[in-house]
């Protein structure tokens, strides 16, 4: 009988952070091994737009991504509060690209070099002899989380998954048009349309992808979750802006804000990457660029571990983490000053400006173009 085959680092799950970091990883030399329970391509909720920055860090060749692929270009958005004015914001160039997850995902794995283990559930997670031991199967001295929220590494390090951690839930759901669907969506490709809850605890979206239309709802909150998206559903309908027959269901998930979070990132032979650490930014919940932004980060400090992560060998990488992404809060929700009437109706009253629409909600809140690219990253 053979024994579990050793690597450098055992990843878990083939996301965005996971792949990211395999691919820096696999450059720089090591034996990388990325086990998934899922086989891919595989269907991922979310809506599924990546700005220049994500690209750039990437690397990504955006003519051969685009070959047999989904990929488009975003020059507009219209932001309003449910039921109140609508703001349209124009941008001189692309300013994001919408991705469907299941193509991108798949695209990021296949090209990180790593070895894969797709349909591999983590069943058996132990610490021996300095190694991680995975399902008896793969052992490495390095073990990275990055299977999500719900991630098993996660787990061991401590999260109190689906406990007292504050999430944010969403629901959505993505399918291709057909011809009379095409017909009855008026909803233009290059302008997502963003609608706040009058609550200000979560907002909706609608986003068209070529033939592709992808349609959610996250809510800090997600009390009645299901009732919100049903309503911002017939919302769209009732105005002729989406078709009536939506095919499917909409599907959920959970993830943490980066001010929620209070998981540990590091453990004794092992980190935690993307929404398996909690880094969603808070206004917009977008993971995808904190998920790349800490796979990079990762694979700087375990570069410089040089293969001994031994106590305090992993400490620079929260150190970097809180460096790019600030401080966490201690989760705790914060106690409002202003009655939520009054909120709604200053609320409404910004969001209903062009300059903080385009200012605020665009430029800082979802594109992030204050932040500058990352520079802390190695390259192999």
């Amino acid at each position: 009988m053979t024994g579990p085959r050793d690597c450098d680092v055992i990843i878990v799950g083939g996301g965005p952070a996971g792949s990211t970091l395999a691919w820096r990883l696999v450059r720089a030399g090591l034996d990388v091994v990325v086990i998934d329970k899922k086989t891919f391509p595989r269907d991922k909720v979310c809506a599924g737009w990546v700005t220049p920055a994500v690209v750039d860090a990437l690397a990504l060749d955006l003519d051969a991504y685009r070959r047999g692929r989904v990929l488009q270009e975003i020059r507009a958005f219209r932001i309003s509060m449910l039921e109140g004015p609508e703001v349209r914001t124009r941008h001189d160039a692309v300013v994001s690209y919408g991705i469907r997850r299941c193509e991108f995902d798949h695209y990021l794995l296949e090209r990180s070099g790593a070895a894969l283990e797709p349909g591999e559930t983590v069943r058996d997670l132990e610490r021996k002899g300095g190694r991680w031991v995975v399902n008896d199967r793969l052992r490495a001295p390095l073990l990275v989380g990055a299977g999500g929220h719900f991630c098993p590494v996660a787990r061991r390090l401590g999260a109190d998954l689906g406990g007292s951690e504050r999430v944010v839930a969403a629901q959505e759901v993505e399918f291709p048009m057909d011809e009379r669907q095409r017909a009855a969506c008026t909803i233009r490709g290059d302008t997502p349309e963003l609608f706040f809850c009058r609550d200000l605890q979560g907002y909706a979206w609608v986003f068209r992808k070529g033939d592709f239309l992808n349609i959610g709802l996250g809510r800090e909150d997600n009390h009645r979750l299901a009732e919100h998206v049903a309503a911002f559903v017939e919302f769209l309908q009732a105005r002729g802006r989406i078709p009536v027959d939506l095919p499917g269901r909409f599907k959920g998930h959970a993830y943490l804000l980066h001010t929620h979070a209070g998981r540990e990132v590091l453990g004794e032979g092992a980190l935690l990457i993307g929404d398996a650490a909690g880094l969603a930014y808070p206004r917009s919940g977008e993971g995808i660029r904190p998920a790349v932004e800490s796979a990079l980060l990762a694979a700087d400090t375990i570069l410089e571990a040089g293969g001994d992560y031994g106590p305090g060998r992993l400490d620079a990488y929260a150190r970097r983490l809180q460096e790019r992404f600030g401080r966490r809060a201690d989760g705790r929700p914060a106690n409002p000053l202003m009655p939520p009437g009054i909120r709604t109706r200053i609320g409404e009253r910004l969001l209903g400006t062009h300059w903080f629409a385009r200012r605020v909600v665009v430029d800082r809140w979802f594109l992030h173009q204050h932040e500058p690219p990352l520079a802390t990253v190695r390259e192999a």
